[in-house]
């Protein structure tokens, strides 16, 4: 069978600003028992061009402009790690009005720590920012007229996730010092089951460009666009733990990855519909042409994330169905546009699912003032009970 070349990148790069650091990323490279070759890293572009080209300047195609009110409620996240840097990420607006929902790369080494020194969260104002204007620039953010900026005061990070790139854990619950804006738009969780086939609007400030030419490091600028999940590699399709331990770094604990989902950036044509060039490989027993990895798009409002776009929501029926995650390439043998991990069409966009974390989000959203009061009633009315007991 042909060697599979494979390179993939966590989505928490630098912002354009100068004066925010780029990431330093990790990285793995190993050799499959079959022969496999593969490279992890850790580190939204459009069918048409999200920077420029559209009719206005800088915005690029309306197509992928945010709608508001229905987008108000995705962030922009800078972590500033003082001498370690400052990064981006994007993140949503949880419906406890106090919580954001992000990928835990974006805050957190793995193990359950968190460790930026500060983290802002920046809103949109009411009707958004001009398209072609930064949301903010420089650490601490210097924003645009009319956004709305909040520290984070405490983190809740996946205790399940392990600091690999390739991992169904990679999700955190960031607690605001304060509650959202009024005007922001605060969403629910997607509870639907198995996403494989739906089709999903994706959201994110990472880096903007096209598939044709890639990503370029032109970032803080909210997009969105549509997608459709392929599969994840957990499928049974594959056989039974094809993928398991097949994106792991040694040096740290294994991943659960069986449910991570991924889509693949469509043009169109069949020669780079990257998921289907996937399951026709001699490795797999998949039939020829099998309609859940064959498809070649949605048309022009498909796209695929970019550095940046980490952490950012994906909506089914406006409810979150899954978080931005990581970028991954089987190389150009298997339908990738550009040589490298670049977000060119035939590339894959990796996300974690909000089904199977409903419980750890619940759990950290801040209760609403009638619920903390039946929570002191129970309390006070199991301190009765007590004392009654010691009669």
């Amino acid at each position: 069978m042909k060697k599979i070349n494979l390179a993939l990148t966590a989505l928490a790069l630098a912002a354009g600003a100068a004066s925010v650091a780029q990431a330093t990323p990790s990285t793995a490279t190993g050799v499959l028992s079959n022969g496999m070759q593969w490279t992890a890293s850790q580190m939204l572009t459009g069918t048409s061009n999200t920077l420029t080209g559209g009719p206005v300047t800088n915005g690029g195609n309306p197509i992928y402009w945010p709608s508001y009110p229905r987008d108000s409620g995705v962030v922009q996240l800078l972590m500033d790690y003082g001498p370690g840097g400052a990064f981006i990420c994007s993140g949503s607006l949880l419906s406890d009005r106090q919580s954001i929902l992000t990928a835990a790369h974006c805050v957190s080494d793995g193990f359950g720590t968190a460790n930026p020194l500060t983290t802002y969260v920046m809103f949109q104002p009411v009707g958004g920012v001009a398209p072609g204007t930064r949301i903010y620039n420089g650490v601490p953010p210097v924003v645009a007229p009319g956004v709305t900026t909040i520290t984070v005061s405490g983190y809740a990070v996946h205790p399940g996730y392990t600091g690999q790139v390739i991992d169904q854990n990679d999700v955190a619950v960031l607690r605001l010092s304060q509650a959202a804006p009024s005007w922001a738009s605060a969403y629910d969780l997607y509870t639907g089951g198995d996403l494989t086939g739906a089709h999903f609007n994706v959201a994110g400030y990472g880096a903007l460009g096209d598939g044709a030419t890639g990503r370029t490091n032109f970032t803080t600028r909210l997009r969105s666009g549509d997608n459709r999940y392929d599969f994840r590699f957990g499928d049974a399709a594959w056989g039974a733990g094809y993928w398991d331990g097949a994106f792991d770094n040694p040096a740290l604990p294994a991943a659960q990855i069986a449910f991570s989902y991924v889509s693949d950036f469509d043009n169109g044509l069949a020669a780079n519909d990257a998921s289907c060039l996937l399951a026709a490989d001699p490795d797999f027993t998949i039939a020829p042409g099998s309609s859940q990895f064959c498809n070649t798009g949605v048309g022009i409002r498909e796209v695929g994330v970019a550095g940046g776009d980490s952490g950012g929501p994906n909506f089914i029926n406006g409810r979150i169905s899954g978080v931005n995650s990581y970028g991954l390439s089987f190389g150009t043998g298997y339908g990738d546009f550009l040589s490298g991990l670049n977000s060119s069409f035939g590339e894959f966009s990796g996300y974690v699912p909000t089904f199977i974390h409903a419980d750890f989000i619940n759990a950290t959203l801040v209760p609403e003032p009638g619920t903390y009061a039946m929570m002191l009633a129970g309390l006070a009315g199991m301190g009765l009970l007590a004392r009654r007991r010691r009669i």
